[in-house]
């Protein structure tokens, strides 16, 4: 989460790396990224030690490593990447099944760009890695975003109406309940997905909302996705957040590759359950 990322500029080709010790799992990642990232060249391997070689010896544009490897924890060979190998700021992935456990506590290191979790599916995941090497020149979704500096939430606006998102800018906590309320009242929820800061004027912060969100209009992380901006490295401080209900969080100051790859991944991750929702 607070791990270094920078954009590096990719071929039509990226180079996909997958270190998981399940071969039927890495042949399912490799399956869903040839139909999701044509012509990507995807390199399997089953171990820490069988990946270090690659990496010395190439430049990738993604990583995924599982947590759980035969000779080593997934975030030794994440440590391993920043330390020695070329491409030292390379998105690192972490995708597992207990995901969950360690980002409630706060044990994924430093070393990780980002988290994936296996439940949410391949598919998923294929659209995730897509949002790094190739993101989405537009994108559509209403944004309710939740910020009190006018000039941070102006330059975080125009970034993300860029992309052609529309946001809705309220200034607190409480302004951002009257919006969510008057939409309720409607039968509509009042947007696709939130984005608000911590620390906000007003009697209720970020952390408020959140809970106000998950518990009083029963809205589930899949029906609105919240992501929480914050600027406190405090693991105990975002643990709670996460379990508060939290989709991710977004340290501060938030790089703007980053910010708008995990927005419109939780954008396409709620349409995607909505979907399955209505099919049932």
């Amino acid at each position: 989460m607070n791990a270094s990322f920078s954009h590096r500029v990719v071929s039509d080709a990226p180079r996909v790396l997958v270190v998981d010790g399940s071969r039927v799992v890495r042949q399912l990642i490799t399956r869903v990224l040839n139909v999701e990232l044509p012509g990507a060249e995807v390199v399997g391997c089953a171990s820490g030690a069988e990946a270090q070689p690659l990496l010395e010896g190439g430049v990738f544009d993604f990583i995924t490593i599982s947590l759980r490897l035969p000779d080593m924890d997934g975030l030794e060979l994440a440590r391993y990447v920043r330390e020695s190998a070329p491409q030292i700021y390379v998105p690192i992935v972490v995708v597992s099944g207990d995901v969950d456990d360690r980002l409630h506590r706060r044990v994924l290191g430093e070393h990780v760009t980002d988290y994936f979790d296996k439940s949410l599916g391949f598919q998923a995941l294929a659209e995730f890695i897509r949002g790094y090497v190739r993101p989405e020149s537009m994108a559509e979704g209403v944004v309710l975003y939740v910020e009190d500096s006018r000039v941070v939430a102006l330059a975080t606006r125009r970034m993300l109406e860029k992309y052609g998102l529309t946001v809705r800018h309220v200034i607190s906590a409480e302004d951002a309940l009257a919006l969510l309320d008057a939409a309720q009242a409607e039968g509509e929820i009042g947007a696709d997905v939130v984005l608000t800061d911590v620390s906000l004027k007003g009697e209720l912060t970020g952390g408020d909302l959140l809970e106000r969100i998950r518990r009083d209009y029963g809205y589930s992380k899949g029906r609105l996705p919240v992501l929480v901006m914050t600027g406190d490295e405090n693991p105990a401080n975002q643990a709670a957040l996460l379990k508060a209900g939290a989709n991710d969080l977004v340290e501060k100051p938030a790089e703007e590759k980053l910010l708008v790859t995990k927005l419109l991944f939780q954008l396409r991750v709620a349409r995607h359950l909505r979907e399955r929702e209505i099919a049932v």
